[in-house]
C-alpha cells in the first residue's frame, strides 16, 4: 500500500539543516566551558550573598550590598552571554565587571569607611580567592582570541 503523504518514504521530515549548538561561536566550548562554569558558580554565590545582605543587613552597609547585587546581575548576564555565544553582550558585561572590580577594589582600600561590609569586588575579590579579579581578565582574553569565522575541525 502506497502512502503519498510527505515523509512517508524513508526521508526524514524534520528540518535537515544543521543545528547550531548553544555555543555557536565557540565561546562556551572547550576551555570556554570552564569559564562559563566559573561564571555560573560566581553568579550563584554573588546572588545568594547579595540577597541575604539586602534582606537581613541592608541598613549596615547599603552601598556594599547594592554593589554585591550589581555584581550578581553582571555575572548572570556574562554567564548567559558566554554560554549562548552572544559575543557583544559578553564583551560589555565582562568589561563592566573588570572596571567594577578594579574601582571597587581600590576604593575599598582607599575609602574603607564607604565599605563597612565586604562586597564581591571589595579588596579585589579577596573574599572569593581573588577570582573576581582574575576571571574578567581571563574572560576578556578568551573573547579577544576567538575568531568570528567558523571553526574547522
Amino acid at each position: 500500500m502506497s502512502d503519498s503523504t510527505p515523509g512517508s518514504d524513508s526521508t526524514p521530515t524534520v528540518d535537515q539543516a544543521p543545528r547550531k549548538s548553544r555555543s555557536a561561536h565557540g565561546l562556551g566550548s572547550g576551555p570556554g566551558l570552564i569559564i562559563v562554569v566559573v561564571y555560573g558558580v560566581l553568579a550563584l554565590a554573588a546572588t545568594g550573598r547579595s540577597i541575604l545582605q539586602i534582606v537581613e543587613y541592608f541598613e549596615r552597609a547599603p552601598l556594599s550590598y547594592v554593589l554585591s547585587a550589581l555584581a550578581a546581575v553582571i555575572y548572570i548576564a556574562a554567564t548567559y552571554a558566554l554560554a549562548r555565544g552572544h559575543r557583544r553582550l559578553a564583551w560589555v558585561t565582562i568589561s563592566i565587571e573588570m572596571v567594577g572590580v578594579l574601582v571597587v577594589g581600590l576604593a575599598s582600600y582607599l575609602l574603607p569607611d564607604l565599605f563597612p561590609s565586604k562586597t564581591v569586588w571589595s579588596h579585589f575579590g579577596s573574599g572569593y580567592g581573588y577570582v573576581p579579579l582574575v576571571l574578567p581578565a581571563v574572560g576578556l582574553w578568551w573573547l579577544s582570541r576567538g575568531s568570528r569565522a567558523p571553526h574547522t575541525s
